[in-house]
């Protein structure tokens, strides 16, 4: 393994480290990605629970109360606004810092566009 740090691809951290054979870690999102496959976050496609398409930055309300484990409050509320949302891939595809709760990665099921 190299000692050389690369920019992660989804958050622009320069401290994205080899964890593997050509693979990346990002400390700070814990992103990882492979470099020789280049990652394009503009051609990830992410639907809201009524088929609306998500963009990096759209504001998304949740549709359900959803339980938190640690969270110093038990749940976020149904109706509770998220701004400034970022997309990722994965089974949770939403990245989004809620009031109360800090930084959570929700799923796209439980939202829709607002």
């Amino acid at each position: 393994m190299s000692e050389e740090l690369k920019e992660c691809p989804s958050c622009q951290s320069p401290y994205g480290y080899e964890t593997g054979e050509k693979e990346y870690t990002c400390p700070e999102c814990s992103f990882v990605w492979i470099l020789e496959e280049p990652v394009d976050f503009d051609q990830i496609v992410v639907l809201d629970s009524n088929g609306a398409v998500l963009n990096n930055g759209d504001s998304v309300v949740v549709i359900k109360d959803l339980p938190v484990k640690g969270a110093p409050k038990p749940v976020i509320k149904a109706g509770t606004k998220v701004k400034n949302i970022r997309l990722a891939q994965g089974d949770h595809n939403i990245d989004c810092k809620i009031d109360g709760f800090g930084a959570m990665a929700l799923k796209s099921e439980f939202v829709k566009k607002a």
